[in-house]
């Protein structure tokens, strides 16, 4: 009989938390790639702060993410790495414009390959005949791509850098490519660059017109925006701006 009642007891308690579990809150933040490390442990916080909440993030290029939001993907919360994509975003009706807020900035360097043999000093060393293969984004689809881009344009370098390039779908991809020496330079935020300095070393830091801003907004389609308008202002909040500036993001 006491085993009997022993073992109703564990089921109920089993019971009682897998049915917990189903009904944890979940929050979909779907982020640009550059703010993977941060986000993670914002994440995390954020998860600490509320008991039963759930922080699924979704991270890539800014503009991937806004597209797949605008077609229906879930997701709550949407950061971006540029203004552009999110405009787009607003202009889609893909999130609620009155929630948006900038929330980070930074900057866009040139690396190299740690133990790479080539050291640019310039920007203009990029048209020398050793540069043969440049990490670069798609200025049509990732933030980083369209600041680099705006950059070279700037220095009077941008054909003769886009035809050296090596296409990558999102930053952190342009910093696989220097960081496994399968080019000879790339471009990144500085964000990017301090995730492998064992790897990769800053050559170049990039001096911008506009500066590299970060927004965030609750999606129109989100079905946690008390949570989402929560995780905003976590992020906002002195502790979440001191984790940003701790992976050596900027104030906006």
């Amino acid at each position: 009989m006491f085993k009997r009642t022993r073992l109703k007891t564990a089921l109920a308690a089993a019971l009682l938390l897998s049915a917990g579990a189903a009904h944890a809150a979940e929050l979909v933040v779907s982020a640009a790639a550059s703010l993977t490390n941060a986000f993670k442990e914002l994440a995390h916080s954020f998860e600490q702060q509320n008991p039963g909440v759930q922080v699924i993030t979704n991270f890539g290029a800014s503009d991937i993410l806004m597209q797949q939001i605008v077609r229906g993907a879930p997701a709550d919360v949407f950061a971006s790495a540029d203004q552009a994509a999110m405009d787009k975003a607003v202009a889609e009706k893909a999130v609620n414009p009155a929630s948006r807020k900038n929330f980070a900035a930074n900057q866009i360097v040139l690396i190299v390959p740690h133990d790479g043999k080539l050291q640019p000093a310039a920007l203009a060393d990029l048209s020398q005949p050793g540069y043969r293969r440049i990490a670069l984004g798609n200025p049509a689809s990732v933030p980083f791509g369209r600041y680099t881009k705006a950059a070279l344009e700037s220095a009077g370098l941008w054909q003769q850098v886009a035809a050296k390039a090596v296409m990558a779908e999102n930053v952190r991809t342009s910093l696989d490519y220097v960081a496994r020496g399968e080019v000879d330079a790339g471009f990144v935020f500085a964000t990017d660059a301090a995730v492998m300095p064992d790897k990769v070393k800053v050559a170049v830091r990039i001096p911008s017109a506009a500066p590299a801003t970060y927004p965030i907004a609750v999606t129109a389609g989100s079905r946690q925006k008390e949570l989402a308008d929560k995780f905003i202002g976590h992020v906002l909040s002195p502790a979440g701006q001191a984790v940003l500036a701790r992976y050596g993001f900027l104030k906006p």
